[in-house]
């Protein structure tokens, strides 16, 4: 089914404040071609192009999950299930999980770290329509420090000459941007502390310039506050965990914030759906910190796109609405969630042909029971999902 008019009693054109009211979307060869209201297409649409009829439904953007690892299993040993994998066998439960996650309604994921460029491959499988799945923007092989967090992975630097030949070989293997493990992180045993910085101010910035010169922005792993403020300086563009810790506690820097702002770095939480437990484990001290710094960032302005942290213990590919009703928890706006899972995100990734419903755009597009616009639990009510104008059979169940 190359053209298909689908009609709901809204559609979500995006930004998310931006509605037609019993609207419709005509998608033909892969592409929106018109967006209005349901009664004015209907008529002018040849009768002979298929209808699809949502009544109760709302019509929105593909939602974008901007932090996943296709190559882990969410179990207790993620490292050990992606060092002893046989690749055949990784393959295939990486397209599995990029289905799972497509049966969400999520269209566009961003791995930020994999091995042996099997997410590469698996993106030009979707991409040729050998497999079904989400749109896989890649960073392949992560850069970081020697027995830096992530280093199983097979991404380890030392030396400028060491930054350069990586960021070359990623580039080489098809990679769609570089992911650097600017601090520590507690999927690594023996590594560096989430506070600590793994490369210098220097380095990043050489990263960032030699990934430029492949035409590749820079997404940084950063807990550290020191770490988030050279990430800044360095000119990377998304920012991953902007936890702002030290070894004494949450400390965040306004001017850095600011510097966010003016630069348009955004920030991609990594929030699973077990935010709950998360927050418990923290203690009510921190957990409150790291709220305050989240709220502040808002309120100045900072730009925030979803991400799940997918692969990692207890971080489930089924489960991308639970990351949105954490935003929820802390007061964020629906309309504001909308537009953290699809429009900025598009814009953050450098997207500029999905995140929104609008002729030309890619038809990246979901159907969905009720409206998420008052209501997130919406968003598991999956009907419909279109990736690059294709239709998916009957999304599966969470998983």
């Amino acid at each position: 089914m190359n053209k298909v008019l689908i009609t709901a009693d809204r559609v979500i054109v995006g930004p998310s404040d931006k509605v037609t009211v019993d609207g419709a979307v005509l998608v033909d060869s892969g592409k929106v071609t018109a967006v209005g209201a349901a009664s004015d297409l209907d008529a002018a649409v040849d009768a002979r192009v298929p209808r699809l009829r949502s009544p109760g439904a709302t019509v929105m953007p593909g939602m974008t999950d901007c932090h996943v690892h296709l190559a882990f299993d969410a179990g207790p040993d993620p490292i050990g299930a992606v060092v002893k994998a046989d690749p055949g066998e990784l393959s295939t439960a990486m397209a599995d999980r990029a289905a799972q996650m497509l049966a969400a309604g999520v269209t566009t994921v961003r791995d930020l770290g994999d091995r042996d460029a099997l997410a590469v491959a698996l993106r030009e499988s979707i991409d040729s329509g050998a497999e079904v799945g989400p749109r896989i923007i890649t960073a392949t092989v992560p850069l970081t420090s020697h027995g830096g967090h992530c280093g199983f992975l097979g991404g380890e630097v030392s030396t400028d000459d060491d930054i350069r030949a990586q960021i070359a070989r990623n580039a080489a293997a098809g990679a769609d941007l570089i992911k650097v493990m600017a601090s520590g992180g507690a999927l690594t045993p023996g590594g560096p502390r989430m506070w600590e910085a793994q490369f210098t101010p220097a380095q990043l910035r050489l990263i960032v310039e030699e990934a430029e010169r492949h035409g590749l922005g820079v997404a940084a792993h950063a807990h550290g506050s020191a770490t988030i403020a050279h990430c800044v300086a360095a000119g990377v563009r998304t920012l991953e965990h902007c936890s702002w810790r030290t070894a004494e506690g949450i400390v965040h820097d306004p001017a850095v914030i600011r510097r966010m702002v003016e630069t348009d770095v955004a920030v991609c939480r990594c929030v699973s759906g077990d935010w709950r437990l998360f927050l418990d484990q923290m203690g009510p001290e921190r957990a409150n910190a790291m709220i305050e710094v989240i709220l502040e960032m808002r309120e100045a302005g900072v730009r925030f796109i979803a991400g799940t942290d997918a692969g990692v213990p207890g971080a489930h590919f089924g489960d991308y609405v639970g990351m949105l009703e954490f935003f929820a928890s802390l007061g964020f706006t629906h309309p504001e969630i909308l537009d953290i899972a699809t429009v900025n995100a598009a814009r953050a990734l450098g997207l500029a042909d999905t995140g929104v419903l609008a002729p030309g755009k890619r038809a990246d597009l979901i159907v969905v029971d009720g409206n998420p616009l008052t209501e997130l639990d919406a968003l598991r009510r999956i009907r419909h999902v279109f990736v690059a104008g294709r239709p998916v059979a009957r999304p599966g169940p969470h998983r």
